[in-house]
């Protein structure tokens, strides 16, 4: 996990100095986007995929039930799936003390999910490859984030790993996984 961590640092220094221009391809897939697959919803920003807080969303009223979150990227896990909805939850780093780390979601008894249908057209760039097995690492080495894109069937079939969740007018557009050892 270090050795992502510092190559992406290592990427984002030799930009700044200006030293390698055909380092220029690699930053835009560092910077979370997936420009070669022509998506048709805007540039969110997105959140450290490592961060240690849980992202808020201020405008979301969780006393309304369940429902979408508003449009952007959460750092987060899809928790469920049933039929063309999937319910989501935010997710943070917490470092560890034997190993380097792992992600949480909130504590027991805190309502902090979301549920919105699954784009038909969703973009899921795995980090794990397509395949049932999930032994393939297709992961950008530079960001920690899945670079192969999967049918939106595979997608349907994963829950549980950790991943930045774009929503776009409701739904969810984009998911690209989050790679941990």
């Amino acid at each position: 996990m270090r050795g992502l961590l510092a190559a992406g640092a290592a990427v984002a220094v030799v930009l700044s100095s200006g030293v390698a221009a055909h380092a220029a391809p690699a930053a835009a897939v560092a910077a979370g986007a997936a420009s070669g697959y022509a998506a048709a919803f805007p540039k969110f920003k997105a959140p450290k995929p490592f961060g240690t807080t849980f992202q808020s969303d201020p405008k979301h009223d969780f006393t309304k039930g369940i429902h979408s979150r508003h449009d952007g990227i959460l750092r987060g896990r899809i928790t469920e799936i049933r039929g063309d909805v999937a319910e989501y939850e935010p997710i943070k780093w917490k470092k560890g003390t034997e190993t380097e780390g792992y992600f949480v979601g909130p504590p027991e008894g805190d309502v902090m999910a979301y549920a919105s249908p699954v784009a038909k057209d969703v973009v899921y760039l795995s980090a794990f490859g397509c395949s049932k097995s999930e032994g393939a690492m297709t992961v950008n080495r530079n960001t920690g984030l899945g670079s192969k894109r999967c049918p939106r069937s595979v997608l349907m079939k994963r829950e549980g790993k950790p991943a930045l969740i774009t929503v776009y007018k409701g739904k969810i557009v984009q998911v690209q996984e989050i790679w941990t050892p």
